[in-house]
């Protein structure tokens, strides 16, 4: 038997969960979980797990769940649980890299790492040691669109379905973005949308902070401001230096990003404008 999730989201209506799972058991599907929301502008939101016998027809239960429910405001994704393809983008910090790798090599996430890829050289001899292929690409000499095209070359090599920045400190251009829509998850060091952009511990230094954190967000075109996914905090005091929120800091990232990850890999995000709802 093969496990599969069900999103659905559109406008609120009667019997949305009951037409559902009519569809699954009159498939002879068996729901395992169920997760619903609806919010305050009645905008519904569902995630269900569930099993399905040989000979499971996901077109069929498309074409079926369309029947009952035939508003083409209401989009549904069926996915078969597997583990996706990513490809994670790094500079020269290792914490955020390392942690991705190291629980991928005891198969704690549900992905397959196709290859690293980084404008440094640096972290070559450390990835090299997991098997994953690594793709050296120099900024050196190169327009931002020559590098970000030689990138999205090397990038078609794998086709992935989702995109790590995994401390990758380059801005990608709205032409990049395009082509990876809703597919580029990046970390960034602190709990936006405070202090955005370039050295931000630096910049919460300045500001005397109590609490210094970090955020997972997807992409868009504005730098910082995509839909969040995940973040968290920690505590400092006066004692603390920039360097020593930096060092407290990269701890925070690297947690938030792989909560960030399983989320995303899992199917519980749901993008809803500039926010997500996780189910």
């Amino acid at each position: 038997m093969a496990k599969h999730t069900l999103l659905m989201e559109g406008p609120d209506a009667k019997g949305l969960i009951f037409h559902v799972t009519s569809v699954l058991f009159n498939n002879e599907c068996n729901i395992l979980r169920q997760d619903e929301y609806v919010s305050p502008n009645g905008w519904f939101f569902m995630r269900t797990e569930f099993v399905s016998a040989d000979g499971f027809d996901t077109q069929k239960v498309l074409v079926d769940l369309r029947e009952k429910v035939p508003s083409e405001e209401i989009q549904f994704r069926l996915n078969t649980q597997k583990k996706k393809d990513i490809v994670l983008l790094c500079t020269k910090e290792h914490h955020c890299l390392s942690e991705i790798l190291i629980r991928y090599a005891f198969e704690e996430l549900n992905a397959n790492v196709l290859a690293v890829v980084s404008n440094y050289n640096t972290l070559q001899p450390f990835v090299s040691k997991f098997g994953i292929p690594f793709h050296y690409v120099s900024a050196e000499d190169k327009t931002r669109e020559e590098h970000e095209a030689a990138v999205l070359k090397t990038l078609d090599i794998y086709n992935p379905e989702l995109l790590v920045l995994a401390k990758y400190m380059r801005i990608l251009s709205p032409a990049f973005v395009s082509k990876y829509s809703n597919k580029i998850v990046n970390i960034h060091h602190s709990f936006l949308p405070a202090f955005i952009g370039a050295n931000p511990y630096k910049q919460a230094f300045e500001r005397g902070v109590k609490v210094i954190g970090a955020t997972a967000h997807f992409v868009n075109n504005h730098l910082d401001e995509g839909p969040i996914i995940a973040q968290d905090t920690r505590e400092v005091d006066h004692r603390y230096s920039a360097a020593d929120m930096a060092r407290d800091g990269r701890d925070v990232e690297k947690m938030v990003l792989i909560k960030a990850l399983k989320l995303v890999l899992d199917d519980r995000v749901f993008i809803f404008g500039n926010r997500t709802v996780i189910l």
